[in-house]
């Protein structure tokens, strides 16, 4: 007997009138598995809502023909269960504050992370009615319940499920102590700077607990205005609030029977500090406007890029919460610590991205790859998928060369020196005489060598002196070296 087939998810609709940024969501959400339509105006974007039947909508608050704000309003009229994520640009939070109060779901502010809108959006299809799919290891920021199960992996497995790479010393000691940690239910504090992969070591432990079966739900405590936080965690009752039109369910309880990920923790505010305290200690939820708490079976991973006993000592964070969260520490280390690891999410990503662009590249050249080892990545991973990414999409393919690399990185190659051409004699002594007859290329490249030794092979110095772009003297060189 065969069974039915399950009935595939709506569309998720995307409205965004800068058609740059359009292209650029689009591609990453279609990149991640999810079916998009997109409108570039208020009047395509609601037939385009009527027509796909979509119950995520991804909405620009700021359009040309009309005010996002209406346009969420008619949305929900027509259908209540959607959920409405709203963009916002920095100087206009206050506008996303309005929109949450009038029944948006979530919003992002511009610029925001890929994993910041992959987690919007996996918790507002895991919060819908429509039936969904378990979430591919790329896009996979909130787990939902109906995910395959998995049983607690062994560390062999667990490299290979977590999403992390690298096989330096400090990522192996990281992956011994996840696969042991992951089976207790005791609380895990994750610290690292930012970018080193701090929601993946979340999802890791996870995935390798006896709740994977279970929903893994992430919540950004930096990026939610506090006085919306207490309802993102613990959710609100219909009335509460001006706005509430219907209950919500806080992320603390769409986490039951699974894993709330608890981001940013220290930028949490001292009131709901002692609200996720007393949380901790009973077990029990009371959302905003109720009278009768309710109980829920939820693991903790929290996780922040600060010192976490200096916000202690600084009074910004209760001690009693402190001691009650880090109970079990993992440190992610960052990218400059971790040797070779750096070549091989480089390598991982281009394969990855170049696949998603249709196009193919043959690694990196000898030069790019002991510039890589050298720099410092203070970004970490998310600095590295960011370069990458910009190769793949700025280029057709082909061994990736030191002319293919952006802008960005000049200023962090300023100390690292590279491989020069060989001296020319003529070099020790740059007088008009002796460059009188010569091809002005030859010229050029003497004078660009000579002022590279007197700078000790830095690029960033030696392009400051000459007025010209760092990138530019990578080229040249990359250039001679195959001459």
């Amino acid at each position: 007997m065969t069974a039915a087939p399950v009935p595939s998810r709506p569309p998720l609709l995307l409205v965004e009138d800068t058609l740059s940024l359009q292209m650029l969501y689009r591609a990453v959400l279609t990149g991640a598995g999810h079916a998009v339509v997109a409108a570039s105006t208020a009047a395509d974007a609601l037939r385009l809502f009527q027509e796909s039947g979509a119950t995520t909508v991804l909405l620009d608050l700021v359009l040309p023909d009309r005010d996002g704000l209406e346009l969420m309003h008619d949305m929900l009229q027509l259908r209540p269960e959607t959920n409405v994520i709203v963009m916002t640009a920095h100087g206009s939070v206050n506008r996303a504050v309005m929109a949450m109060r009038a029944g948006a779901h979530d919003f992002l502010v511009k610029p925001f992370e890929e994993t910041r809108l992959f987690s919007a959006v996996a918790n507002a299809e895991g919060t819908s009615a429509a039936p969904t799919a378990p979430p591919t290891r790329r896009a996979a920021t909130a787990t939902r319940a109906n995910a395959e199960p998995q049983a607690p992996a062994e560390l062999s497995e667990l490299k290979a499920q977590s999403g992390f790479i690298g096989s330096s010393e400090a990522m192996q000691r990281l992956h011994q102590k996840i696969a042991s940690v992951a089976r207790s239910m005791a609380t895990v504090f994750i610290t690292g700077e930012s970018g080193t992969g701090k929601e993946l070591c979340a999802l890791a432990v996870h995935g390798a607990s006896a709740r994977a079966n279970g929903p893994f739900i992430a919540l950004n405590c930096g990026a939610i205005p506090q006085d919306l936080l207490e309802s993102e965690v613990f959710g609100h009752m219909k009335g509460s609030f001006t706005g509430a039109i219907s209950d919500k369910p806080g992320a603390a309880t769409a986490a039951d029977g699974g894993t709330l990920f608890l981001d940013e923790i220290c930028e949490m505010a001292p009131a709901l500090q002692t609200k996720l305290l007393r949380f901790l200690q009973t077990s029990t939820v009371v959302p905003v406007g109720a009278t009768k708490p309710r109980k829920v079976n939820v693991r903790i991973v929290c996780a922040t890029n600060r010192d976490p006993l200096e916000a202690v000592r600084r009074g910004e964070f209760r001690e009693d919460l402190y001691y009650r969260l880090f109970v079990i520490p993992l440190h992610m280390p960052p990218l400059r610590d971790r040797g070779e690891d750096v070549l091989e999410i480089a390598e991982a990503a281009l394969e990855r991205f170049a696949r998603e662009e249709d196009k193919v590249f043959d690694g990196f050249d000898d030069r790019v790859r002991a510039l890589f080892r050298a720099l410092p990545w203070p970004g970490n991973v998310r600095q590295v998928l960011n370069v990458i990414r910009n190769i793949v999409v700025l280029n057709e393919g082909g061994r990736v060369s030191l002319d293919m690399l952006p802008d960005t990185l000049d200023r962090q190659a300023e100390q690292v020196h590279v491989e020069r051409p060989t001296s020319d004699p003529l070099l020790a002594d740059l007088t008009l005489d002796a460059l009188i007859g010569r091809p002005l290329a030859e010229i050029e490249r003497q004078v660009i060598t000579a002022t590279l030794e007197r700078h000790g092979g830095s690029v960033q110095r030696a392009a400051r002196v000459l007025e010209v772009s760092p990138s530019t003297l990578y080229r040249k060189l990359e250039s001679w070296t195959k001459t």
